[in-house]
């Protein structure tokens, strides 16, 4: 039998490293597909307590820190409250008079496209809103368990809100000394290495989160202003929504806009939907081109096209959540590995060097 190549040692040694190395990635992700909720509960509460970490530690110098971490949660959770009371009688307060400007919208709307260049047939729209009639009488059973299944994953929404609650609890109360008995639990050889790559994980991810939370107030404010001077109807719900929407980079504010878009064209007619869709542009250049340079730098240095890549396959795995978590997962991951490179390369810089040769030898 002619003698393996080393080539081929070397690759088939490389092989079954990554087969392994697939297999426990696989098994987790596998893990955490099974206990979705307690993982989304989780980053909530790390997410809350980053947020919160810093008022947090300004009243625990004059109350107690069990006072103080109740106080921040309360707040905010008070807070959160009072913008959706605010988004909702906005709604309200604003139904009637935008159900009738939809109404005279959409038929402005179709007299556009009966006019050339298109010369849509003017019973074309009628026959689309009968059809959907006709399927909801049809279909009422399939929608309404549908909707019943809607209240059960209600409820799991807010076991996991309740989770996330409790957890951001004990992470603001003792998160710290939480990290410190995980430390301890582990060999000798290792903590060290841990510690650092702890430090890093923690130090990019709360950087992250007040970065991504001031880019998205941000964009809110921009766009909330933009839409009132443009008299479009909810600007308030659709600036709460371009908030939202922000935590997905890249992809999340211009679908947040061209909802703003399809808002005004319906009110306000292809004029000031031409101008929402010009806000898509330029919010977009000011968030790419001078917030996230700005505020994002320190936290996540990653180029736009890992950036585009891990929020696509986020969502290809685990939808609008993995989306969401996909970028602050890949900085964290690059920020440990950086910061482990970089203590390897210190300990090696102070190690004296030993390459098998004698002093005499050395050059």
């Amino acid at each position: 039998m002619p003698p393996v190549s080393a080539f081929l040692r070397t690759a088939a040694s490389y092989a079954w490293r990554l087969l392994v190395v697939g297999a426990v990635v696989y098994a987790l992700f596998a893990l955490l597909g099974r206990f979705h909720e307690i993982a989304v509960a989780l980053f909530l509460g790390l997410v809350v307590a980053a947020l919160l970490w810093p008022p947090t530690r300004r009243l625990a110098r004059v109350l107690p820190r069990s006072v103080a971490v109740a106080v921040s949660l309360i707040g905010s959770a008070l807070l959160l409250l009072g913008v959706l009371t605010l988004v909702g009688e906005a709604v309200a307060g604003e139904s009637t008079t935008l159900a009738r400007e939809f109404r005279e919208g959409l038929a402005s709307i179709e007299e556009y496209l009966e006019r050339p260049p298109f010369r849509l047939n003017p019973n074309a729209l009628s026959d689309v809103q009968s059809r959907i009639g006709e399927y909801l009488s049809s279909h009422r059973s399939t929608l309404l368990s549908t909707a019943v299944s809607g209240a059960g994953r209600l409820v799991h929404v807010l076991t996991v809100l309740a989770l996330a609650a409790f957890c951001s609890f004990f992470f603001l109360h003792g998160g710290d000394r939480q990290w410190s008995w995980f430390c301890v639990q582990l060999p000798a050889s290792v903590r060290v290495r841990v510690g650092i790559a702890g430090r890093a994980a923690w130090r990019t991810f709360t950087g992250y989160t007040h970065g991504i939370v001031l880019v998205a107030a941000t964009n809110a404010v921009l766009v909330g202003v933009a839409l009132y001077f443009l008299g479009v109807p909810l600007a308030v719900p659709l600036a709460l929504l371009e908030f939202f929407a922000a935590f997905i980079p890249l992809i999340g504010s211009p679908v947040a806009l061209a909802v703003a878009a399809v808002v005004a064209l319906a009110a306000k007619g292809p004029l000031i939907a031409g101008l929402v869709v010009a806000l898509i542009v330029i919010i977009g250049q000011i968030e790419g081109h001078l917030l996230h340079p700005l505020v994002m730098s320190r936290a996540v240095r990653l180029h736009p096209l890992v950036v585009a890549i891990s929020v696509v396959a986020g969502a290809i795995a685990a939808g609008v959540v993995g989306a969401v978590v996909a970028v602050p997962l890949v900085s964290v991951i690059w920020s440990v590995h950086t910061a482990l490179r970089d203590a390897r390369l210190g300990d090696d810089d102070l190690r004296p060097a030993d390459d098998g040769r004698g002093p005499a030898e050395a050059d």
